[in-house]
């Protein structure tokens, strides 16, 4: 089910609390594009915001291939891949989106093409940061539609007692709020850190998105090994030895934590609608991340939409 296809704005099972007032949707006002290279295959790669008409979603477009082929952003098209989100439609994939959607999703731009000619996005700092400064280029534009939403009504939890996620019910008022800890444990740079923020533009820009992806120097030595990420440097993303970044400096003390949430904002937003509701996190990652969009999704399933407005 993609929400986007729905005539907005809706509640997803149980009774409205009049908790959120519903928004119009949004599109980028005109193309803006940025360039660098995959994390992953070391391979120049360039990316293009279009915008999109109402209730197109966000959608990638694989601009190197003969049949341009096109990938919508939903959970229901996620392709299992480790340490990264990835999506595949049409014999096509597209890896690494997290980062770029979770900047599409703390902005509030609900409808773009995202052209890309590579099968992976480019890595860039390792934050969402780049993604914004090129959306902040393009702008953005009020659209006429309403934008989905989807409220949570009871808790709900995936994952086991070492690693989970789980969304709650909304506090009169609210939109996503998120929460995450996360335990490396001790005896490393890392350890443990706690973060809890309520997304929107502001806070997405100020407290998220520059805060880039993070490994342990053990966990890039294994890669490396792999053949992986050869031409990412120490200066592309945040790797930790036992005192800290190697020759890199945090850009917030808890830099780690936050680079969590980030990411669960992009997955989240596989959810193609405003999700209302309190996500807590205790070392969670991508594939949870998912599990929990799909069960709610598959919830809403089971109840019928009914208008908010």
């Amino acid at each position: 089910m993609n929400p986007n296809c729905l005539p907005a704005p809706y509640l997803a099972y149980g009774r409205s609390p009049a908790m959120q007032t519903p928004r119009k949707q949004r599109t980028i006002a005109e193309p803006a594009a940025l360039e660098g290279f995959g994390y992953w295959s070391g391979k120049d790669v360039r990316v293009e915001f279009r915008p999109a008409p109402e209730h197109s979603g966000i959608v990638f477009v694989r601009s190197d291939l003969v049949r341009k082929v096109r990938i919508p952003v939903s959970v229901f098209h996620r392709v299992e891949v480790p340490r990264r989100t990835s999506l595949g439609a049409g014999g096509a994939t597209v890896e690494m989106v997290e980062h770029l959607l979770a900047a599409l999703y703390g902005l509030q731009i609900d409808n773009c093409e995202v052209w890309i000619d590579q099968p992976e996005l480019p890595g860039c700092d390792g934050s969402s940061q780049p993604f914004v400064e090129c959306l902040d280029r393009a702008g953005s534009v009020v659209q006429n539609a309403w934008r989905n939403q989807l409220f949570v009504s009871r808790t709900i939890r995936v994952g086991t007692n070492d690693s989970w996620i789980e969304a709650r019910p909304a506090t009169p008022g609210s939109g996503l709020s998120a929460r995450y800890r996360l335990d490396y444990g001790l005896g490393n740079g890392i350890g443990r850190q706690t973060y809890q923020v309520h997304v929107m533009p502001e806070t997405f820009r100020a407290e998220l998105a520059p805060c880039r992806t993070f490994m342990l120097k053990s966990e890039a030595d294994w890669l490396l090994a792999q053949g992986l990420g050869g031409r990412a440097t120490l200066k592309d993303l945040l790797v930790f030895d036992d005192h800290g970044p190697i020759d890199n400096e945090l850009r917030f003390a808890d830099e780690c934590v936050r680079h969590k949430v980030l990411d669960m904002v992009g997955d989240l937003s596989l959810s193609g609608c405003d999700l209302i509701g309190n996500f807590v996190a205790h070392r969670s990652g991508h594939k949870l991340n998912a599990q929990l969009v799909q069960v709610l999704l598959q919830e809403c399933e089971r109840y019928e939409w009914r208008r908010t407005a």
